[in-house]
């Protein structure tokens, strides 16, 4: 997919591609450390687009990059990377693969209405993950030792965040604890009495209005989703209007997860915790057979994109990765265990056991 070059960032010193600079907040020349005096053009209000109209048609206008970037598939992966087309011998970012093919659309991407830019260092990111390392204690000694932070790197994922009001009525059983003397044989035939829980059953039912705001769902292929959940939240109030400035160094993927199946995971997650709304409505002390009736409204959307370190590795014959967030600094990840150090704590913890088990004998 070619899209038209709209703006570049060279150095103003030596013509290189400057790159933005983490903890400089600035772009930075990579070959000659020149700090180029570009100001971020973006200003004003970050929008919210209307999901009802755009689930039918988002204009051309609202879709590509603003710039020249080449798209290409994993062909282990599946991930979508996009990039500057003037790279070259380029792997996966997220599997370390190389085996990429070109990937063609038959429409341009929608464009992310706005971005969190990096804000953690990458020197800083390395160093959190070398303590990270150390910190294993069941992972192989020769793990510990080897460069792997020397593959750190940065990459910009695709996120979906969905707005709407919602209105939702309630029905459920509300279930009310009272108790009775309940007179019983113990086992020496002596008579004892005891509380015996019951519950009282009476129908119920409410209202819950509640407005959801910035509800992520991740349009990524490319990172395990499990360890994503770990390095959440992303603080969405700190988007920033989209700038291709943001982007100059790091790789963006592409989103896989289209906006309609999005907009659906979000109305199911949005059902969930509405499911967790209306039952803290319920009156008494239990419930039973709860049934919510929502209605959503002033729907509306962002596409973002989300910084993201990332840290691929093989050990032995699996991938392994490590994620820190870009902006936050939380971090989650992946790592190999020791065949002997499991072998050795589950002989120490069954040691224990029975040393234990012999002294109550013993008493």
């Amino acid at each position: 997919m070619a899209l038209a070059a709209l703006e570049k960032h060279p150095c103003p010193a030596c013509g290189a591609q400057a790159e933005w600079n983490p903890g400089k907040q600035k772009l930075v020349c990579p070959f000659c450390g020149t700090e180029s005096p570009y100001r971020i053009a973006a200003s004003g209000e970050i929008e919210e687009l209307d999901l009802v109209r755009a689930l039918r048609e988002i204009p051309d206008e609202d879709r590509g990059w603003q710039t020249e970037r080449r798209t290409v598939q994993c062909r282990s992966c599946k991930a979508v990377s996009v990039f500057d087309p003037n790279r070259v011998g380029q792997r996966c970012e997220f599997c370390g693969s190389p085996e990429l093919v070109p990937y063609e659309e038959i429409k341009s991407p929608i464009r992310p209405q706005s971005l969190l830019p990096f804000r953690v260092a990458e020197t800083a990111v390395r160093e959190q993950i070398r303590r990270w390392y150390k910190s294993k204690w069941l992972a192989p000694g020769s793990l510990k030792s080897r460069a792997l932070v020397d593959t750190v790197k940065g990459v910009y994922i695709p996120y979906w965040t969905f707005d709407a009001q919602v209105v939702c009525p309630w029905e459920a059983d509300a279930g009310h604890y009272y108790y009775t003397t309940e007179t019983y044989r113990d086992s020496k035939g002596n008579t004892q009495t005891r509380q015996v829980q019951h519950t009282r059953w009476e129908p119920a039912s409410g209202l819950v209005e509640h407005f959801f705001d910035d509800e992520p769902i991740p349009g990524t292929r490319g990172v395990s989703l499990s360890l994503l959940k770990q390095v959440e939240p992303f603080p969405t109030k700190e988007l920033v209007p989209y700038d291709t400035s943001y982007l100059s160094g790091f790789v963006v993927e592409h989103y896989q997860v289209v906006l309609l199946d999005a907009a659906k995971a979000s109305e199911d997650a949005m059902r969930d915790k509405l499911e967790q709304l209306c039952a803290a409505q319920v009156p008494g002390d239990t419930y039973r057979n709860l049934v919510i009736h929502p209605t959503f409204s002033a729907q509306t959307f962002k596409h973002v994109l989300v910084p993201l370190w990332l840290l691929t590795y093989t050990y032995g014959a699996k991938v392994f990765h490590v994620l820190v967030n870009g902006t936050t600094g939380r971090m989650a990840g992946e790592y190999p265990k020791s065949f002997w150090k499991l072998f050795f704590l589950v002989v120490a913890i069954v040691i224990v056991v029975v040393i234990f088990a012999m002294l109550s004998q013993d008493r």
